[in-house]
């Protein structure tokens, strides 16, 4: 007798509702001439400031401030303009459905709100990633040309790249929940500006005079800075290890989002 082989069970299939959703969401974003433009930018940025570092810069050395040495400061750079082309890349995508009155069709083709909010943050969560590894690729790429001498690739870098991915991530779908819960990716804009350079700063000087200044460890800048710069400024009371800031990012991120749902589920369109 031939054994008969076991049957696997069959693979869950993703349901076409959600399929139209996110299919939709991608079109809108490999359609659009900035769709291209965008990650190619991050990239060439990070080759960049790869190359400038690289050849400048030296590896890490006891005591510095930045634990993986100056030589990947190009890096950090390059992460900083993923993360920058992500949140507001993220808030155009949402907030423009408002401007240019189209959130109405796109309701019509996807009624199902909670579906039409999942597959906007997915698809920009998804573009985000994408902006993080062309950032971190290119820096990769100049690092290698000019500073591959003095990088040190260890534990402590791949927790910088991987950081920088995630706050990649992380901001990208900030920018998206406060472009659909404001409604204008000016606004949108506006006040992840407003928040980062002058809001979140006012508060590290406040916490600092009042004699706590742990408590910024909780703000999304902090926990932005500790989750890319892992081990870096360690001495720093408005940072804390890159695992906890990972964690209090994630916490921001989830919470921006859940309001904006919750708003989007009260209010009409």
């Amino acid at each position: 007798m031939n054994p008969t082989m076991p049957k696997l069970p069959p693979l869950p299939q993703i349901p076409v509702p959600v399929r139209r959703a996110a299919y939709s969401e991608i079109r809108r974003v490999i359609t659009q001439r900035s769709g291209w433009l965008i990650p190619a930018g991050c990239a060439g940025s990070g080759l960049i400031t790869g190359l400038i570092s690289g050849g400048t810069g030296s590896g890490p050395r006891d005591g510095a401030q930045i634990a993986t040495g100056t030589v990947t400061v190009g890096l950090y750079l390059a992460v900083l303009v993923a993360v920058i082309a992500a949140a507001v890349s993220g808030a155009a995508a949402t907030g423009a459905e408002y401007r240019y009155e189209s959130i109405s069709l796109t309701a019509l083709f996807i009624p199902d709100r909670d579906l039409r909010f999942g597959a906007k943050l997915g698809v920009t969560a998804l573009f985000s990633l994408v902006l993080g590894l062309a950032a971190e690729i290119g820096a990769g790429v100049g690092l290698a040309l000019l500073g591959h001498s003095e990088v040190q690739f260890g534990l402590r870098l791949t927790g910088v790249l991987l950081g920088g991915l995630l706050a990649t991530v992380c901001w990208g779908v900030i920018g998206a929940s406060l472009g659909l819960l404001l409604r204008s990716t000016g606004l949108a804009v506006t006040a992840m500006v407003g928040w980062c350079l002058v809001a979140e700063p006012l508060l590290w000087l406040i916490t600092r005079g009042i004699g706590i200044p742990g408590f910024a460890v909780l703000l999304p800048d902090s926990a932005t800075i500790g989750t890319v710069a892992v081990g870096s400024f360690s001495h720093s009371p408005f940072l804390s290890p890159g695992a906890v800031s990972a964690v209090v990012l994630i916490l921001w991120t989830a919470a921006t989002g859940a309001l904006t749902w919750w708003k989007l589920r009260q209010r009409e369109i």
